[in-house]
């Protein structure tokens, strides 16, 4: 009897290399998320209402704060009324936390059940309305803690204390160096985080006391379980396949076998065995509820074989005969065939799946202080970068390089990244004429993308700006079907101008790849630069009064409040605006780093929200685009960060 056909075989092998590729993709999707030094809760907790006054703000992390973290608290008016920081005493967490950690290539969790708060205390209470917590710190292993929480407070308003001047203060450099050296916040990180000891740890920076966890699987442990199943599985499948190879190289039955007759309609698992002779003749036997005992193949005979009470002869078998034996015939009295081993193997695989899936739908709902990554809760901000910034409420919305230096905080100063370029078909234009600026955005391919995700009702918008910070335009081109996009531009004054093209790219698996690209664009004559206007809370736009409220602090995400008024008789009425109730572009004097930051999806106490992060130290321009009454207006303001 020959071996096992190639067929056969091949479907096995395939069948469980599919299984263990979806193991390694599976396992490479399955990294722990680590939240090293996070906050694990506050008093007030994020979204929380506060119905009385109160005098401080408790942070809990997993362990004490850097001794130079920084905190402010700001008011509904978006000034600050935070007044310095303290340690307070632990305190159990309300839930304990898990965080990861790499040791030995091998991500190990370590769970914590007490915070350790830093204490900020309130100054006063000068308005109801919603009140924001930024703070800013470095774990012990180097990882950067950045966050913010809101809550509401509708008690009685209280004074402010005599000669209070609200705090401008700024983080310690040192502090704003030591998260420039790494590039994930431990906020809601998705990226796994290595415990290695840093170069200069932080003095005050002391890790809390792990408690050993009874879970040692960042997966979960429903995973584990799947996995070993499924490898007990996988091995009980090939330890078959070597069985019935080895079942069919020695001939010898292994047992009893029920079959059924060609004719009884009923499937059944018998052996089946058929004899080919040498002038194509076929002899054999379809046994069905009999009995074959006793069979011996040598020298060409079968013999010993009963079926429905009858004898099957023996049958003599030539020299060149060649014996058809399907799987099933490889041990007379398996019920297992081709079809059905790939049904099982398959079927290991979707329960593989779908097992693993329900252990990550098991953890994927976890608090922060569990350590996963997910949506901002409400009363909690997320920042981003690649030149956006985006409020809390908008779901998983993250970029390259969150948390990262200012550098990258604020884009646009480069013509490529992400493997895309601004390529643009004019560099100049005369100046009070009216032209076409044609450009495509070109990938690694050296092809024009055609594919991109409309972003706040648009697919790209294009700011133009002087260099000197002058001269604004917040436009929305048109692409042709060949990847050209072109839109009218008329730059009244002579000079260099700033061209960003701010676009997300559809990426072939799907997913939304947002990119700010800048190129220079010049108007040919005698240049006069404009002054830059001094700071200032308040301008105009239009026949609007435009306030702007708040703090801009290096590496902080604070909240900034932009406030429109009209006559007094005639309240104004924001109307949304691509999307939103306004949208804000800061651009840094200099290089021109840009940043553009998306509001809170709703009103705030009757003004605009938005959550800005300064990226350095320097003065910029701030363009606050709003509509009233269908048309849209900006306001624009000069910021100043020491």
């Amino acid at each position: 009897m020959r071996r096992l056909p190639q067929t056969c075989g091949r479907v096995v092998s395939g069948l469980l290399a599919l299984l263990l590729a979806s193991a390694v993709a599976l396992l490479a999707s399955a990294q722990p998320a680590a939240a090293h030094g996070t906050l694990a809760m506050s008093t007030p907790a994020g979204g929380a209402t506060v119905n009385e006054p109160l005098t401080s703000v408790r942070l809990y992390f997993t362990e004490k704060a850097a001794a130079n973290a920084f905190f402010t608290i700001t008011a509904p008016g978006g000034v600050r009324v935070d007044d310095g920081w303290s340690y307070g005493e632990p305190k159990p967490l309300d839930k304990p936390v898990r965080e990861y950690f790499l040791v030995n290539g091998q991500f190990e969790p370590r769970e914590y059940t007490t915070g350790f708060p830093a204490v900020v205390p309130v100054s006063h209470l000068p308005a109801k309305g919603q009140y924001s917590v930024s703070y800013l710190s470095v774990a012990s292993d180097g990882d950067t803690v950045r966050g913010t929480l809101t809550f509401r407070y509708n008690g009685r308003v209280t004074a402010a204390p005599q000669g209070w001047t609200a705090p401008s203060t700024q983080p310690d450099p040192a502090l704003v160096a030591a998260t420039e050296q790494h590039g994930s916040s431990g906020q809601g990180s998705a990226v796994p985080t290595a415990a290695v000891e840093p170069a200069a740890p932080p003095s005050a920076a002391a890790a809390a006391p792990p408690i050993g966890s009874t879970d040692a699987s960042g997966p979960g442990a429903l995973a584990w379980v799947g996995w070993v199943v499924a490898v007990a599985a996988a091995g009980a499948v090939a330890g078959f396949v070597v069985w019935r190879r080895r079942s069919a190289s020695t001939g010898k039955s292994t047992g009893r076998g029920r079959t059924s007759s060609a004719t009884s309609g009923r499937r059944g698992g018998g052996a089946r065995s058929t004899t080919r002779t040498g002038d194509g003749r076929t002899v054999g036997s379809k046994p069905s509820g009999g009995k074959v005992g006793g069979g011996k193949v040598g020298g060409g005979k079968v013999g010993g074989g009963r079926a429905n009470g009858g004898t099957v002869g023996a049958a003599t078998v030539d020299p060149g005969t060649r014996a058809d034996t399907d799987l099933a015939a490889v041990t007379p009295g398996s019920r297992l065939s081709n079809t059905h081993l790939a049904l099982l193997v398959g079927g290991l695989v979707i329960a593989l799946l779908a097992g693993f899936g329900l252990a990550r739908i098991g953890t994927g709902d976890q608090s922060p202080a569990g350590g996963t990554a997910r949506p901002p809760a409400a009363g909690q901000a997320e920042s981003a970068t690649d030149g956006h910034q985006h409020p809390a409420g908008t779901g998983p919305h993250t970029h390259r390089g969150d948390g990262a230096t200012g550098e990258t905080l604020a884009t646009g100063t480069t013509v490529s990244a992400g493997g895309y370029t601004l390529q643009p078909l004019e560099r100049s234009q005369p100046p009070g004429v009216r032209a076409d600026y044609r450009f495509r955005i070109v990938g690694t391919d050296r092809q024009p993308a055609t594919r991109f995700a409309v972003v706040h009702d648009k697919p790209l918008h294009l700011i133009v700006v002087g260099r000197d910070l002058s001269g604004y335009q917040h436009l929305h081109p048109t692409m042709a079907p060949d990847g050209t996009w072109s839109v009218p531009v008329t730059l009244a004054r002579p000079g260099g101008y700033r061209v960003y093209a701010d676009f997300s790219v559809t990426a072939t698996n799907g997913t939304q790849v947002p990119l700010v690209l800048g190129v220079d664009h010049t108007v040919p004559g005698a240049h006069t630069p404009t002054a830059l206007p001094p700071v200032q809370a308040e301008t105009t736009a239009g026949p609007y009064a435009v306030s702007m409220n708040g703090t801009p602090t290096v590496g902080v995400t604070a909240p900034m409040h932009f406030q429109v008024s009209g006559a007094p008789t005639t309240p104004v009425q924001l109307e949304p605006y691509l999307g939103a109730y306004g949208h804000l572009v800061v651009v840094r004097e200099g290089d021109l780093g840009y940043v553009h930051v998306h509001p809170e999806p709703e009103l705030v106490d009757g003004s605009v929200k938005f959550w800005l992060t300064a990226p350095s130290s320097g003065r910029y321009r701030a363009f606050f685009d709003f509509q009233v009454a269908g048309k849209v207006h900006t306001a624009e303001f000069t910021i100043n960060v020491p």
